[in-house]
C-alpha cells in the first residue's frame, strides 16, 4: 500500500510486536477530531490577536518552525504521536491562524469559508470512501502520487526561484490559469485523503497497536492543513478575480 502523505508509508502501521486488532478506525477517527479541535482553539487564538491588530509574526514562524521538528519527532517516533501529535495540533493552528487573518483582512468571510469546505470535503470523501463509491486501487494510487510528487516539486522550484527574485508568471495570479491550477492541486490534496483513509483501514485491519491511532490521526492532520491551504489560496484568486 502506498500514499502520497510523507507521514504515511506502507509499512507504517506493520511495525514489529503489533498487538491483535487493537487499532481501530473509528479510533482514528475520534482522535483526528480531538487534534481539530486543539488546532481551532490556537487558531483562533491568533486569528483574534492579528484580527486586533496585534503582532502575530513571531507566533506564526515560532508555530511554523515547532510543527516542522514536532512533525519530524512523531515521524520518527510514532509512539510519542499522543504527546507530540498534540503540541504538532497546537502549533499549526497558530501558523493556521495568523494566515487566516491575513487572507480575511484582504477578502473578509474567506477563512469561514475556507474552513467549510475544508471540512465538507473531509466528510464527503470520508462517506464516499465507506461507501465504496470511491477506491484507492493501484491506478489510482499511483496518479494521485504523481500529481503530488510534482506539485511539490514545482512549489520547491518556484520557492527556490523566488530567492533570486524571479517569480513564475500566471500561476500564483488570479487568472484562469493560477485559479485552474489552484483548483487541480485542491483535488490533489483532497484525494490524499482517501489514501490515508485506507492505508489506516489496512493498519487497523492488520491488528496495528493501540498508539497508531494517533499517528493516524496525526498524518490525517498533515492532510488537513494542506487542504485547507490550498483552499484558501483557491479562494483568494477566486475572490480576487472579482474584486
Amino acid at each position: 500500500m502506498r500514499t502520497s502523505n510523507p507521514v504515511l508509508r506502507a509499512d507504517t502501521f506493520t511495525a514489529p510486536g503489533a498487538s491483535a486488532a487493537s487499532m481501530t478506525v473509528g479510533g482514528a477517527v475520534l482522535k483526528t477530531g480531538l487534534f481539530l479541535f486543539l488546532a481551532l482553539v490556537s487558531g483562533l487564538a491568533t486569528y483574534a490577536s492579528a484580527m486586533r491588530g496585534a503582532p502575530v509574526g513571531g507566533w506564526i514562524m515560532g508555530g511554523a518552525i515547532a510543527g516542522l521538528i514536532l512533525a519530524l519527532v512523531t515521524v520518527f517516533k510514532p509512539r510519542l504521536a499522543a504527546i507530540t501529535g498534540t503540541l504538532y495540533a497546537l502549533a499549526e493552528g497558530l501558523v493556521l491562524g495568523g494566515v487566516s487573518a491575513s487572507f480575511e483582512s484582504r477578502y473578509p468571510g474567506i477563512a469561514v469559508a475556507a474552513a467549510g469546505c475544508t471540512i465538507g470535503t473531509l466528510a464527503a470523501l470520508l462517506l464516499a470512501y465507506q461507501s465504496g463509491w470511491i477506491r484507492a486501487t493501484t491506478t489510482f494510487r499511483r496518479g494521485v502520487l504523481a500529481a503530488t510528487g510534482g506539485i511539490f516539486l514545482f512549489y520547491l522550484v518556484s520557492f527556490g526561484l523566488r530567492l533570486f527574485g524571479v517569480n513564475i508568471p500566471l500561476i500564483h495570479e488570479s487568472g484562469w490559469v493560477g485559479i485552474g491550477f489552484s483548483a487541480f492541486v485542491v483535488v490533489v490534496a483532497a484525494l490524499n485523503l482517501v489514501l490515508d483513509f485506507d492505508l489506516i483501514e489496512q493498519g487497523a485491519a492488520s491488528g496495528a497497536p493501540k498508539h497508531m491511532e494517533w499517528y493516524a490521526a496525526f498524518a490525517l492532520l498533515v492532510t488537513l492543513v494542506w487542504l485547507y491551504l490550498e483552499i484558501l489560496r483557491l479562494l483568494a484568486k477566486i475572490m480576487g478575480r472579482r474584486s
